[in-house]
Order: structure tokens, then sequence, then C-alpha cells
């Protein structure tokens, strides 16, 4: 299987506190949750626990990842953070994917998924990651998206207009996430949007931990 030789590494950044009663073993279920967040498709996650003798269906693995709730650690503090939209299909359904990132760690610190793109969600999305980062010191980069900028401008933070250099990591991981999801050919389908952004928060806290 050509997607095994991309799911080395460690699991210790998943947190199997959820698990009662469960009767597979935890590594087989640190594996396939590792596996699927990494890009795995939940048919291929099954085929690899079944090569290790650990038989599960798709839904289990699913929900693994659904109730692990796996997001980016708070508590950083950036000296540039770089902020993004890129456009997410669910279920033959347009939704925005905001993303904002350490450019000097190649990090992800927050990921949400909006219906839309507005001013007023830019400030919600901009609250969350105050909530969980310090960042009233740090230098925002942007494009020329006008919402982007009167909400950070609302928010009493720094930015500057930049379409290359440090803000190019947002470009570069929104890159490696759809190539992630090549095998949910670029969208999500019969999930709840709800389901999705969990398995999104879930890839920002892997890509974190695999840097």
């Amino acid at each position: 299987m050509a997607e095994i030789a991309r799911l080395n590494g460690s699991s210790d950044w998943i947190d199997l506190g959820f698990v009662e009663r469960e009767r597979t073993p935890e590594p087989a279920m640190m594996l396939g949750i590792r596996s699927h967040v990494a890009g795995l498709s939940l048919s291929n996650t099954v085929d690899l626990l079944e090569d290790l003798g650990v038989d599960r269906s798709r839904k289990a693995i699913h929900d693994w990842v659904q109730k692990a709730d796996l997001q980016p650690e708070p508590g950083k503090s950036p000296n540039q953070i770089a902020i993004d939209e890129t456009v997410i299909r669910i279920n033959d359904q347009q939704f925005w994917l905001y993303a904002a990132g350490d450019p000097a760690r190649n990090e992800l610190l927050h990921i949400r998924l909006f219906s839309t793109t507005t001013t007023a969600l830019t400030e919600i999305f901009l609250r969350e990651l105050q909530q969980k980062h310090d960042i009233e010191t740090a230098e925002f980069l942007v494009d020329g998206a006008q919402h982007l900028q009167t909400a950070l401008q609302r928010a009493g933070l720094r930015f500057q207009i930049s379409r290359h250099g440090n803000r190019n990591t947002i470009e570069r991981i929104f890159r490696e996430l759809k190539r992630r999801t090549s095998s949910f050919s670029n969208c999500f389908s019969h999930v709840e949007p709800e389901t999705a952004e969990n398995w999104l928060q879930s890839f920002a806290r892997w890509h974190n931990a695999s840097n």
C-alpha cells in the first residue's frame, strides 16, 4: 500500500482518554487514527488494521477520530501569523476553511470551517484564536482580502499585506491538506459539516506533531 510510507511517526499526540470498554488494542487504535488523519481512506485504514489482525469497521475508525477530539495545542506565542481561507466542498456544497499558522514553526494554530466568508465570521475566528494563543504582539500576514484586513483592524491587531514569503506557509499547508484528502476526492461526502471540521482539526494536530 503506497500510503503506508507516510504514516510513520509518534502517536504521543493522540489522547485515548475517551476509550471505555474498547475491545481494540490501544496501539491499533492509535495507528488507525493516525493513518486516517494522515489521509488514508477509511476503507484502506480497515485493510491496514486487518493486516495486523485487527478487524474493525469503517464506522469504528471514524468514531475513534471523532471522539479523540484532536485540535492544535493552545498556548503558543508566535511572532508572525499567516492567515488565509480556502474552499472545501461537503456534499456538493461550498464551505470556507479558515486557518492561522505560525510560519516560523510551520504549525497550524487554529482552524475552522464556515458556510461563507464575511468580516463578522473572520472576527469570530480571530476571537477564538485570541482565546487559544498569545497573539497580541504578533504581526499578521494577509493577502488583499478586505474582510481580513477589516477584522484585524477592529481587533486592534497588527498586519501587513504579503502575497509571498512567510505567508506562503498557509498556502503550502493547504496544498498538503488537499493532497492528504485526495482519497476523499478533495471533498467530504455523506457527512455533516461538524464532522468534516473535526477531521480537519485532527489533521492540524497531526500536521503539527509531524513537523
